[in-house]
């Protein structure tokens, strides 16, 4: 029952944190997306809330503490090994959540944790979900085109 060829897919949870205008980002230290730039988060598990495994996951992969409030945005991310074998597969739920407090630092497994101003994210490399979902639901990042 690895995250590698799952027998069924995960449930994966973050949390879209402002502050200060910037948002709360971490460098992914392992597959999938890898050396990117995400939403903080991680696995759902057993008999924890949405908004408890926001809470937790958050703090071990940043050391910032929040308040996990409702979803703000659902995807799939599925990816395929080059025979088309499934080798990822998520569905992941991502929640508003309220600043409480903490400076990031990388733990779990980010290479790195930090504060992104809507500006410096255009430098980055972002996964692809997570600018979408800054974007449209947040007005977050540079203009499209």
């Amino acid at each position: 029952m690895g995250i590698e060829y799952p027998d069924f897919p995960r449930v994966g949870v973050g949390a879209v944190v402002f502050k200060n205008e910037c948002v709360l980002l971490v460098r992914r230290g392992n597959p999938p997306a890898k050396d990117m730039w995400a939403i903080p988060g991680g696995r759902l598990e057993l008999g924890e809330s949405l908004q408890m495994a926001a809470e937790r996951e958050i703090l071990e992969e940043t050391g910032v503490v929040i308040r996990a409030g409702e979803p703000a945005f659902t995807f799939d991310a599925i990816i395929r090994d080059d025979d088309g074998t499934v080798r990822f597969h998520y569905v992941i739920v991502d929640l508003l959540a309220e600043y409480v407090s903490g400076v990031p630092w990388p733990g779990d497994d980010a290479l790195e944790a930090r504060w992104v101003s809507a500006d410096e994210i255009a430098t980055l490399a972002v996964n692809s979900a997570t600018r979408k979902l800054l974007r449209r639901h947040f007005n977050f990042g540079p203009p499209c085109g």
